[in-house]
């Protein structure tokens, strides 16, 4: 996300459910070279990011070292389903979007059906 708060909320929720929340960035370069290091088991991030690099450009770094990393996208961006199919690094791979406002409940929900390989999201998109 590009805001430092919605990132403590997430980050909060997530680990009093139990789950470990490894890093937290306001931008693609921090997160793609903490998701490098660390290998997280998935990554929630936003379309718009601070910086010069989206979302998607992120998911695509992140795809070409990792093909298989499950990705979830909690934003207000309506297009990214279609953006997303523009892009064969990441058209077809283990993807889900949420649109805002969303539940903190939803984005664990979310999380755990793409660890289980089970695409979800509130937005009518079957590109993943």
């Amino acid at each position: 996300d590009d805001e430092q708060d919605i990132l403590t909320l997430y980050k909060d929720f997530l680990m009093s459910r139990g789950h470990d929340v490894i890093y937290t960035s306001l931008n693609a370069n921090d997160l793609i070279s903490n998701f490098l290091k660390n290998r997280p088991n998935i990554v929630l991030l936003d379309y718009r990011l601070a910086g010069p690099k989206s979302g998607i450009d992120a998911a695509i770094e992140i795809l070409t070292a990792y093909p298989l990393s499950p990705i979830l996208f909690v934003t207000v961006y309506e297009q990214l389903g279609n953006d997303i199919l523009k892009f064969p690094q990441i058209k077809d791979k283990n993807i889900s979007i949420l649109m805002k406002p969303v539940l903190l409940l939803e984005i664990e929900d979310a999380m755990l059906n793409l660890l289980n390989h089970v695409p979800y999201s509130k937005l009518d998109w079957k590109g993943g």
